[in-house]
């Protein structure tokens, strides 16, 4: 007995054995591996999909009960999802958001408490991009709270507005503006819902709130029928996951850092930029498309009706899919990529800045919030440079807009790219009888194609790039333009004791002639003088009647 005691016992250690090795060649890190990706990257990926049972979980157990289940229940699967990616670090969150509701209570409604919100949340975050930054792409506890400083400085505006009279306050304010005073527990739902708190979207509080009401169902008393539009939202975004994931090895930023990308011909160096840069946005379209869908499915997504009476599931929409795949303009990309966050800075941002009177200065302002959101690094500064030059340009296109209006009725696209856009060619009968003719029309599609995405790859170098060194990676000639140095350029040893702190490696930028600054800064100069060449004067002259 002792003896088949003993064999059981030896048996059982032998079967823990096994399934602790196999427990371990299932982990995290392995699995990430072998996917060829990393294990914070999979852990997103888990966390995203993780919201579906969550929220069948919510519509089948949660819609119709009392507020405070609700709120508990999105804070505490929050916080696990934040636990989950980034350990004890979900701190940063907590305190901030702790810190957030007693600025709303002890200031009130004042402007006061409004800046005390903007400062703070925003020194934070920018503090967080400095003491973790690194030369690469890393995902860390700034990558969520990036879209949490968002959500307060809103929440504290908002709530500015609520102790406004209603009428001093435009349409749009009325809509988000909270008249109520919200609890802490209620705060701590709406930031950490855990269908947008990695990766967003943006929506106001006054939103959440009709959802944990049980309002955004288009079957009042009923859970709602999101769910056929919620699983399209998911499989558009495991297209573009399985897509990516096919073709992410073979298509990277790394590549523009090498020798053979720069011993290629300038046609190929700029194809390639031209199809990473298309391709390097599909990771964002992937994660906004399946977070959509998690927000459809339990009912935040909802946005009333249609005039002929269908339901609408776009108030979270953050990609417009086909309009971001087929139009080949700036302004098409803009309009159909991260809405939400476009739709924030226009709302508190852009247009709170209408006392400036100046509307290229609060344009500018705008791209540099963005800019400084997105993280410290210079190459976040060019890309939204870049988007300001091309700003400048389409205005100098057509003519410029004035008055009052021009900031309230501003969309969320516009504020980066003004509609005046296609003036010149409609003003200008010799340009407009060309675009007209019909058989032509596919080489023009095919050539704004090429241009706009040529530049948007452009732009994104900088902005996936990071640092100064890599998106500009000066060859040593520029080096010691840039120095003022007599350096020898055949000697490379002597021209690094002149120059040590910069690296010696191929170009990006400048392997391409610095191509997007040199088009966009020649077209802000030669664009007004075509203007006044192409469109005759009778045509101004009705155009100002």
């Amino acid at each position: 007995m002792a003896s088949s005691a003993e064999g059981d016992q030896t048996t059982v250690v032998a079967l823990v054995g096994v399934l602790q090795a196999g427990f371990q060649e299932l982990s995290l890190n392995k699995l990430a591996t072998a996917l060829g990706a990393s294990e914070q990257a999979l852990r997103l990926i888990i966390s995203i999909f993780l919201g579906y049972p969550f929220a069948l979980f919510y519509r089948h157990y949660l819609f119709y009960k009392e507020s405070y289940l609700i709120h508990l229940f999105h804070t505490f699967t929050g916080l696990s999802i934040a636990y989950f990616n980034f350990g004890n670090q979900l701190y940063h969150s907590l305190l901030c958001i702790v810190l957030q509701f007693l600025i709303l209570r002890l200031m009130g409604r004042t402007i006061t408490a409004v800046l005390t919100t903007f400062c703070f949340q925003m020194v934070y975050l920018l503090a967080g991009y400095y003491y973790t930054a690194t030369d690469n792409y890393d995902i860390k506890w700034t990558m969520p709270h990036c879209v949490l400083t968002l959500k307060l400085i809103g929440l504290a505006v908002d709530y500015f507005d609520g102790g406004k009279d209603q009428n001093s306050l435009s349409s749009e304010q009325q809509k988000y503006a909270i008249r109520g005073v919200p609890s802490l527990l209620e705060v701590a739902g709406f930031s950490y819902f855990y269908g947008a708190f990695l990766v967003g979207p943006q929506f106001s509080m006054n939103h959440y709130m009709k959802l944990v009401q049980g309002q955004l169902t288009d079957i009042p008393g009923k859970i709602p029928s999101s769910t056929i539009p919620a699983l399209k939202r998911l499989s558009l975004g495991l297209v573009y996951l399985v897509g990516y994931t096919l073709l992410s090895p073979h298509i990277t930023e790394d590549y523009l850092l090498t020798e053979d990308y720069d011993n290629h011909p300038f046609w190929f160096r700029c194809m390639y930029m031209l199809i990473w840069g298309k391709f390097v946005l599909y990771k964002y379209v992937t994660c906004w498309l399946v977070t959509e869908g998690v927000c459809i499915l339990t009912g935040l997504g909802f946005n009333g009706f249609e005039e002929k009476g269908k339901a609408k599931w776009d108030a979270c929409a953050n990609m417009k899919v086909w309009l971001f795949e087929t139009n080949p303009r700036f302004t098409g990309t803009i309009a159909s990529f991260n809405i939400n966050t476009n739709a924030w800075v226009s709302r508190y941002f852009f247009k709170r800045l209408k006392f400036l009177g100046n509307k290229e200065l609060s344009q500018g302002l705008s791209l540099l919030f963005l800019a400084l959101w997105h993280g410290l690094h210079s190459g976040y500064l060019v890309c939204f440079q870049m988007e300001f030059l091309i700003v400048i340009v389409e205005r100098q296109v057509g003519l410029q807009d004035g008055g009052e209006g021009e900031y309230e009725g501003q969309d969320a696209d516009e504020f980066l790219f003004p509609p005046q856009a296609a003036r010149l060619i409609q003003e200008s009968p010799t340009l407009s009888n060309l675009a007209a003719i019909t058989v032509l029309q596919p080489f023009y599609y095919l050539v704004q194609q090429t241009i706009h995405w040529l530049f948007m790859g452009y732009s994104m170098t900088a902005f996936c790039l990071f640092t100064w060194d890599k998106w500009l990676k000066a060859s040593e000639g520029l080096f010691v333009r840039l120095g003022g140095s007599d350096c020898n350029l055949g000697q490379q040893g002597m021209l690094q004791a002149c120059l040590p702190q910069w690296p010696l490696s191929p170009q990006v930028y400048k392997s391409i002639y610095f191509l997007g600054h040199i088009f966009f800064l020649s077209l802000l100069f030669i664009l007004p003088y075509v203007h006044k060449a192409m469109v005759p004067r009778k045509e101004k002259l009705k155009k100002m009647e």
